[in-house]
């Protein structure tokens, strides 16, 4: 079993940055395993939608909205994420959800189906 924390939302005006962060829980076998991990945010009254993934290759692929403002990158023992939000716009302002699973094709779906573990969330609200 796979424990996510997420850590660093809050607010922030628009065209600002935030860097968010993910830690990943549990017996190292299990941490070794996941081969996906990514991003999901989820605004009131919305579905919940996928931001940006990255492979334990360090592939990484990213919704068009964010694409050229977001980055995602993960610490060298593949455990912690960072994603690394510029350019924040109001319409970003959500909630947002770290997730991870051990099938790598995870990454490529974008759809919550598809990935077995998820963090608590973290608030990020842009103000205009």
């Amino acid at each position: 079993q796979v424990q996510l924390v997420e850590s660093g939302g809050g607010s922030v005006q628009s065209g600002g940055s935030l860097r968010l962060s993910c830690a990943a829980f549990g017996y190292t076998y299990s941490i070794n395993a996941i081969n996906c991990m990514g991003w999901f945010r989820q605004a009131p009254g919305k579905e919940r939608e996928g931001v940006a993934t990255i492979t334990s290759d360090r592939i990484t692929a990213y919704t068009p909205s964010v694409k050229g403002r977001f980055t995602i990158s993960q610490d060298n023992a593949k455990s912690t994420l960072f994603p690394q939000m510029n350019g924040l716009k109001p319409e970003d302002t959500a909630m947002y959800y770290c997730a991870a699973d051990p099938n790598i094709y995870s990454c490529s779906s974008y759809e919550t189906r598809h990935f077995g573990y998820w963090g608590q969330g973290t608030q990020v609200t842009v103000s205009s």
